[in-house]
């Protein structure tokens, strides 16, 4: 599945003011890096964000928020949020929930 250029767009934008932010496209989705580490993705309408696991239940408790699942495995810390949860700023508060993390990491 092809991920969804406009919403891509969108948080390209929002990491913009970022040096340390790389993209990469991995298996039909792209992958925001910051700091080398894998922060947040577009797949298809949908994004990915990975978070401090121990902030995952209080945004699974978000409409549209949802356990990251593509292998029939959860993945603790990413979860998953449909297009509508990411109308107007709810885009941001997602974005930064992911660099928020990334800055308590080391880079790669």
């Amino acid at each position: 599945m092809a991920y969804d250029e406009r919403l891509a767009a969108r948080v390209r934008a929002l990491l913009a003011s970022r040096a340390d932010v790389s993209e990469r496209k991995m298996f039909g989705r792209l992958t925001f890096m910051v700091g080398g580490n894998m922060r947040c993705g577009v797949n298809g309408d949908e994004l990915i964000v990975r978070l401090d696991p121990g902030r995952e239940d209080d945004a699974l408790a978000s409409p549209h928020a949802r356990p990251m699942d593509l292998t029939g495995r959860r993945m603790r810390g990413v979860i998953t949020v449909h297009p509508g949860g990411l109308a107007g700023s709810h885009l941001d508060r997602w974005v930064h929930e992911a660099v928020a993390r990334a800055e308590t990491l080391p880079p790669k």
